[in-house]
């Protein structure tokens, strides 16, 4: 089975909800619209009794291993990734957790009970591209970020994501940014 998260951002970290709702207000007075709630997207897969977390979040330590990292890249700017303050971690962690998915709102989205796609969700998380975080490399009108990576994955796995949305009232920024890039020829980054 494949089950999907809304968490809101920064859910627990009163920086990341400051910073968010700092962000949606300029971008909702700078596209003439309504602020919005906005909310991290985050996948639990379960296949032979075995629960695998997929999310990206910040590198706490050089021990990416221990929590099933499968792919790093940069934040802010592609040359400040030389330092771990400055990257981001795309994770595939069996047992692992995921901060805050108590604070997710309703109840899990069930994607999928198909093993064969759970499977093709797997495989394609660590297939992930790695563009600058909070930067649009990829020209899809929006930044790149953890809803990036999930509707990417998603989207490569074969799952209709066009039949996903996000809570009412609030917007998954990035998400449009993974489904473009999932959908054009690889990128180089």
């Amino acid at each position: 089975m494949v089950d999907l998260y809304w968490v809101p951002l920064g859910a627990g970290t009163p920086v990341v909800q400051w910073c968010g709702r700092l962000f949606e207000l300029v971008m909702a007075w700078w596209q003439h619209r309504p602020r919005n709630r906005l909310f991290h997207a985050a996948l639990v897969v379960e296949i032979d009794g075995v629960r695998v977390t997929v999310e990206q979040a910040p590198v706490p330590d050089d021990h990416g291993e221990l929590r099933g990292v499968v792919a790093t890249g940069p934040v802010g700017l592609r040359w400040l990734g030389r330092w771990r303050v400055f990257r981001y971690e795309v994770r595939r962690w069996p047992g692992g957790s995921i901060p805050d998915l108590d604070a997710a709102v309703g109840p899990p989205r069930r994607i999928t009970d198909d093993p064969a796609v759970a499977r093709r969700v797997l495989e394609a998380v660590a297939a992930v591209p790695t563009p600058v975080w909070g930067r649009d490399e990829q020209h899809a009108g929006e930044m790149w970020n953890s809803n990036s990576v999930v509707a990417w994955t998603l989207d490569r796995a074969g799952v209709d994501v066009d039949a996903i949305a996000c809570v009412a009232g609030g917007r998954a920024p990035g998400w449009h940014a993974g489904l473009v890039g999932a959908r054009r020829p690889p990128m180089r980054f």
